[in-house]
């Protein structure tokens, strides 16, 4: 009875305790997405200082703060904070979708089509015209043109064309979004953008979010990935528009109460980690570059943060890599195959990055000379790779 009390005040005591500092964690290099960003002591500090008010009510200061910060930075009149980059696409589009038949014209690979459960089919009712992009980079406006369905009786009417940049890491060019988007406008549908990644996209392009904003009539931007906060997404949009946003999360679950401190750490990673975007930009071109000149192929150009690679030339599964790497603290996903995508953000170090390459190099040569592997099962993802969160 005595030890079982003990064992009880120990696990309480566990998660009870002030402060975490005994509970230290081994350093861990996480490339398997970006959303795999720790929340940092100085972001704890910052969430203790937000405004504690109830955002059902729309009566929190932080999150009105956050909301006003990034419908200035997109030029857009409103701002809805949620809970994830799932929900604010859903809400855009179910917003958008007012009355059946009717469908979505996207990149064959966009996550709002493969990774939303569906959503599209169960929030709205919606059929989906998926383009499969011939440059095998970003649909252009020539392939959106061709795919409108238009208001023929045996037809689901287009009614939003949704893009998504970047797709894999890899920026559409702002010239063809604005194509696709005077030709939709046109013909009276809807431009939304899943910018789950659009500030990798601003960054490194120079095209800032405001001129990416005059080109979409709503704007889906996540907080929990490159911009590295703990949990949220932020959708943007007309006044009319975002009220009925609002009144679509509350419907789905998605009114949160006191949302205050993560609204202020959502600022503060806007203003300070997106700024080293370039920085991790050019780690993941330094690292595609080596992995590349060590054998490998890379199934995209590196354009981003995100690393698309082939390993099979040099004999060595995606697996074998990764179990090497687990010995040195870097974390890549593994497997049988001969494909990954790894994701860097501000939290990878270039020691991480210098590690990476020589482990690779030592583990590529013990396997040099041996007869390339056959690009099976999850290689499919050469032909035309899907997104992952």
């Amino acid at each position: 009875m005595v030890v079982a009390r003990q064992l009880l005040l120990r696990r309480f005591s566990y998660y009870t305790r002030p402060t975490m500092g005994y509970l230290k964690e081994k350093i861990i290099y996480d490339m398997t997405s970006d959303t795999a960003t720790k929340p940092t002591d100085q972001m704890f500090e910052i969430m203790k200082q937000a405004t504690r008010g109830d955002d059902v009510y729309h009566e929190d200061e932080s999150v009105k703060a956050l909301e006003r910060y990034v419908s200035d930075l997109t030029g857009h009149e409103d701002a809805l904070f949620c809970a994830s980059g799932t929900m604010t696409n859903q809400l855009c589009l179910r917003a958008h979708l007012l009355q059946p038949p009717h469908s979505v014209l996207l990149d064959a690979r966009s996550h709002v089509f493969i990774h939303e459960c569906g959503g599209l089919a169960y929030h709205s009712q919606a059929n989906v015209t998926p383009v499969h992009a011939q440059n095998g980079i970003y649909m252009t406006a020539a392939e959106v043109a061709i795919n409108i369905a238009g208001e023929d009786v045996h037809q689901s009417p287009t009614r939003v064309v949704s893009i998504e940049n970047t797709l894999n890491g890899l920026i559409m060019p702002r010239d063809e979004i604005e194509k696709i988007s005077v030709l939709a406008r046109s013909r009276g549908i809807k431009m939304h953008v899943d910018g789950a990644r659009l500030w990798n996209a601003s960054e490194e392009s120079g095209v800032s979010l405001r001129e990416y904003g005059k080109l979409f009539d709503s704007m889906s931007l996540c907080l929990s990935k490159g911009i590295g906060a703990p949990i949220g997404s932020i959708l943007v949009g007309s006044k009319p528009f975002v009220a009925k946003c609002r009144h679509l999360r509350k419907l789905m679950g998605g009114g949160w109460r006191q949302a205050g401190s993560l609204a202020a750490v959502a600022h503060w990673c806007i203003e300070n980690i997106m700024p080293t975007m370039k920085h991790t930009h050019q780690q993941a071109k330094r690292l595609a570059m080596s992995l590349e000149a060590l054998g490998c192929v890379l199934v995209y150009p590196c354009m981003t943060n995100q690393v698309w690679l082939n390993t099979a030339p040099t004999g060595v599964t995606t697996g074998q890599l990764a179990e090497e790497l687990a010995k040195y603290g870097i974390k890549i996903p593994g497997g049988n195959g001969v494909t990954c995508r790894m994701v860097l953000h501000h939290q990878i170090s270039d020691e991480a990055i210098d590690q990476f390459i020589t482990v690779a190099q030592n583990l590529f040569e013990q396997y040099k000379g041996s007869k390339p592997l056959a690009i099976t099962g999850p290689a499919s993802i050469l032909a035309y790779p899907t997104t992952v969160q």
